[in-house]
């Protein structure tokens, strides 16, 4: 298991992809040095009324720099706190935090929905086999271009404005993508068809995972992030997994959905 840190990392810069999605760069002393893909960090507000971390997954790692990119949506107080941190501020962070994704020498689908879409570019950067890359959006597109430069890129939104008109699947199967393993992130209704997709006669390859989930500790102490399982969980002797510790990317066939 990644040994994890506790550190106050420096804002490097921030800024505002698209209205509420912001991008920011921390400077961390270890944790840049061990993360990977699909991990996460619990992020802490300076504001002592709001006790709870924040897990944010991890979009780039700069290992060179001993930097690490987080691409988060502002949805409540404290990432409205985090959304407002300049160059030279500081952050509480502990990390990297859960498993990431295993590298496996194949042709990969890399798949990414909504903000599931950042936690797939480290990924994509550092995958080592071809790559078919498949974005699903709403409407506005952000993170594209930077994906470019990774593998081949195919587009979905629910409007049709860009690429494929529908969702990832629409996308892959209008774009006739085939590969050998599939790796996924973004919301429940989307990673529950990309399993049916995955593991079904006509298909049947391997698939990875990452559930999107509310989380309050991030370090398997609460119980709060549960997802059920087949096989019983070590700690809970049910059959659930906790995202934050045994996940947040799975086996498709080892989760229930």
């Amino acid at each position: 298991m990644t040994e994890k840190y506790y550190e106050t990392a420096i804002i490097i810069r921030q800024e505002e992809l698209l209205p509420g999605i912001n991008s920011m760069w921390i400077k961390t002393d270890k944790i840049a040095e061990v993360a990977k893909a699909g991990q996460f960090l619990n992020l802490y507000c300076k504001d002592k009324s709001r006790i709870l971390p924040r897990p944010i997954s991890i979009c780039e790692i700069d290992k060179s720099d001993m930097a690490i990119r987080l691409v988060y949506r502002v949805i409540g107080e404290g990432t409205d706190e985090f959304s407002k941190l300049h160059t030279g501020d500081t952050i509480k962070v502990t990390g990297p935090l859960g498993n990431g994704f295993p590298i496996k020498q194949k042709h990969a689908i890399i798949i990414g929905g909504g903000i599931g879409i950042p936690p797939m570019l480290e990924l994509a950067k550092t995958f080592p086999g071809e790559k078919d890359i498949v974005l699903g959006y709403s409407n506005e597109l952000f993170l594209d271009g930077e994906f470019e430069k990774y593998g081949n890129v195919h587009i979905a939104t629910v409007s049709g404005i860009y690429g494929t008109k529908g969702n990832v699947l629409d996308s892959i199967k209008e774009n006739a993508i085939s590969g050998d393993i599939i790796y996924a992130c973004g919301p429940m209704p989307m990673l529950k068809a990309i399993k049916e997709y995955a593991e079904s006669e006509e298909i049947n390859i391997q698939c990875w995972l990452s559930l999107e989930e509310r989380m309050a500790c991030g370090i398997g102490a609460c119980l709060g992030c549960m997802t059920k399982s087949k096989n019983k969980d070590a700690h809970t002797q049910v059959n659930n997994k906790r995202i934050c510790t045994e996940g947040p990317v799975f086996l498709s066939k080892e989760v229930v959905m």
